[in-house]
């Protein structure tokens, strides 16, 4: 646990996730915070999305943040454009607050070039994104729905 804490500093300091451009210190340090949620509520709920179909007390939450997910992406995306984000509109205005420029359309676009330094193509993103997160739809509905239990499944055979 020690450890944790100089490794998480050495990475921020490796890839340069917060950036930090303005000038008055209280506005920089509430930019600093809502950059920092916004990055690590954003990252845990994509991560939350592809795997939380894996564990069974997370997969009713699972899917109703996957719904909500593809909601966004839909029936917002009807005004603001397909897979249309409100986190990602939000943490966007923050880094533009604190000087970032040229942000990809993508957020997953933006975690790759953050970690790795490579911008992938925008098509690329989003064509990845749509087919894991449809993926992990069709991978949540079924743990949620489609699995019988042993017991339900020998009663039935029973009858």
């Amino acid at each position: 646990m020690r450890l944790a804490k100089p490794l998480l500093f050495l990475f921020f300091l490796k890839f340069p996730i917060f950036p930090i451009h303005s000038t008055n210190t209280m506005e920089n340090l509430g930019l600093q915070l809502a950059n920092i949620f916004f990055f690590a509520f954003h990252t845990l709920l994509i991560l939350f999305n592809l795997f939380g179909w894996l564990f069974p007390k997370t997969r009713k939450l699972n899917l109703i943040t996957l719904l909500i997910t593809f909601a966004s992406w839909g029936i917002l995306g009807i005004w603001k454009g397909f897979g249309y984000c409100p986190l990602t509109d939000w943490h966007y205005d923050v880094l533009r607050e604190l000087g970032e420029t040229n942000l990809p359309s993508s957020y997953i676009a933006f975690l790759v070039e953050k970690l790795t330094g490579w911008l992938p193509e925008a098509g690329l993103v989003n064509t990845l994104t749509l087919v894991l997160a449809l993926l992990a739809l069709g991978c949540s509905v079924w743990a949620n729905f489609g699995k019988k239990s042993s017991s339900t499944s020998s009663s039935a055979n029973s009858k």
